[in-house]
């Protein structure tokens, strides 16, 4: 019997359906295919109002899997922290400066004598903010509400925190059983 859920009403998205296929197989991060191809369809749906093309969703649903799964991160949590950054805009520049998803401080580059990395780029910049996140989180010895404060710069208050965990509820929680 298939699983009910929200999205068990629409259609199957041929184009998405083609993506997935070829995808799957290049999954490296996540335990199994199936696994893989579940958590893509439910990400992917989540993401298309931001992502419009299922191709480039998916690569980056890919991404942010490799990346937050490396680091030791939930992916869903690297996805809050995009969403409230960013608004998934890999070209996002703020006032103080941080750029891409997920709103890296430039000086980092120079801190780790890597200049010339483009932090435009999705795959470094994920690389960097995961990395980062998780550093921040392994300081905090697991206390989520400091690790997010940390990250954006906001260490004392809640309000930055208190959005992603927001965010991850509401968007992206994913119940594991």
């Amino acid at each position: 019997m298939p699983i009910q859920s929200a999205f068990a009403t629409q259609e199957p998205d041929a184009e998405l359906t083609e993506i997935l296929r070829e995808t799957v197989n290049d999954a490296a991060s996540f335990n199994d295919r199936f696994d893989a191809e579940v958590w893509l369809v439910d990400m992917s749906s989540r993401l298309s109002r931001y992502i419009k093309s299922p191709t480039e969703r998916v690569a980056f649903l890919k991404m942010v899997h490799a990346e937050a799964s490396r680091a030791g991160l939930e992916p869903e949590l690297v996805l809050s922290v995009i969403h409230v950054e960013s608004a998934f805009n890999r070209f996002a520049i703020s006032v103080v400066g941080a750029q891409g998803l997920m709103q890296v401080m430039p000086f980092w580059k120079n801190e780790i004598g890597r200049p010339e990395d483009n932090l435009m780029d999705m795959a470094t910049n994920l690389r960097y903010g995961c990395t980062i996140l998780k550093h921040y989180l392994d300081r905090e010895k697991g206390n989520l509400i400091r690790a997010l404060a940390r990250y954006n710069g906001s260490l004392g208050r809640t309000k930055y925190p208190e959005k992603v965990l927001l965010f991850w509820e509401r968007y992206w929680f994913v119940r594991h059983v």
